[in-house]
C-alpha cells in the first residue's frame, strides 16, 4: 500500500514540476469570444461573461451592458482600466492581464453583439439631463435620448440605473477621471444626488442605441487609446 501511495506521490510531483508549454494559453486567446468566455490567462474567474452575461447585456442591476457599444470606446475603457486611468478593483486586474491585441479583440466581439430591446415608451428627459448650467449638458454629448454621439461619447441608454448612478458618483468625487478635458467631472459636479438618480432611472428605460455610423471612427478611437503617451498617463493625478 505504501509503495502505491509513493508511486502516486512521485507522479504528482513530476507533473507539478513539469514546465508548462510556452503557448499553453494561446488557444484561449485566439479570438475575442474565447477570451470573453475563458478569461484567457486569468482563467475562468476572470471570464467576461461571468459578470456581463453570454449576451453581453449585463445583469440588469449594477453590471453594464457591453453588447452593441462602440468598439473603440470599449477598447479605450479596457486600456484605461489597465493603466488605472479608470481604476476599478474588479476590472483593473482583468484588463492588465490582456495585451492590446486581446483588448481590441474583446471590444470587437462585444461591439458586434446585437443590442437588447427595451421599452421605448416616450418619457420626457429629466431637466438636469437636458440643461448644461454653465457646462456641457448630458444631451449635448450623449444625445437627447442617451443614444450617444460618436465613439467618444458612448451610449447610455439601456444601462442599469444602479451602474449609471455609481459612475456619476465616481465622476463627481473624481474617483473616475478618464474623460477628455475633465468634461464629465465638471458635468457631474453640478448634479445633486436626486438629479443623478433621476437621470440614471430615465436612461435605463431608453431603447439601446443604434450602432455608430463610422466603423473607421470607432477604430480610430481605439488606436488613440493604444498610442496614448506614457507621459500623459503619468501626468494624471495619482490614485488616492
Amino acid at each position: 500500500m505504501r509503495a502505491v501511495l509513493l508511486s502516486f506521490a512521485v507522479i504528482a510531483l513530476e507533473a507539478g514540476c513539469s514546465p508548462a508549454a510556452p503557448d499553453a494559453g494561446h488557444a484561449f486567446k485566439a479570438t475575442g469570444e474565447l477570451i470573453a468566455l475563458s478569461g484567457a490567462d486569468g482563467g475562468a474567474k476572470q471570464a467576461c461573461f461571468a459578470c456581463h452575461g453570454l449576451d453581453g447585456a449585463g445583469d440588469g442591476v449594477s453590471v453594464p451592458r457591453l453588447a452593441g457599444l462602440d468598439a473603440g470606446y470599449l477598447q479605450k475603457q479596457l486600456e484605461d482600466y489597465a493603466t488605472q486611468l479608470r481604476p476599478d478593483e474588479v476590472m483593473t486586474p482583468i484588463a492588465k492581464r490582456l495585451d492590446q491585441d486581446d483588448r481590441r479583440a474583446v471590444a470587437a466581439y462585444y461591439a458586434a453583439m446585437p443590442r437588447p430591446q427595451a421599452d421605448g415608451a416616450s418619457i420626457p428627459a429629466p431637466a438636469a439631463y437636458m440643461a448644461g448650467a454653465g457646462v456641457a449638458s448630458c444631451a449635448s454629448c450623449h444625445g437627447p435620448a442617451g443614444q450617444g454621439l460618436g465613439p467618444g461619447n458612448p451610449a447610455l441608454a439601456g444601462q442599469p440605473a444602479a451602474y449609471t448612478l455609481d459612475q456619476l458618483r465616481r465622476w463627481r468625487k473624481a474617483e473616475r477621471r478618464n474623460d477628455p478635458r475633465g468634461v464629465m467631472t465638471a458635468a457631474a459636479a453640478r448634479l445633486t444626488e436626486a438629479e443623478m438618480r433621476a437621470i440614471a432611472v430615465w436612461l435605463q428605460g431608453r431603447p439601446a442605441s443604434p450602432a455608430p455610423d463610422s466603423a473607421a471612427a470607432s477604430a480610430s478611437s481605439g488606436a488613440k487609446a493604444e498610442a496614448r503617451p506614457a507621459a500623459f498617463r503619468a501626468g494624471r493625478r495619482p490614485d488616492r
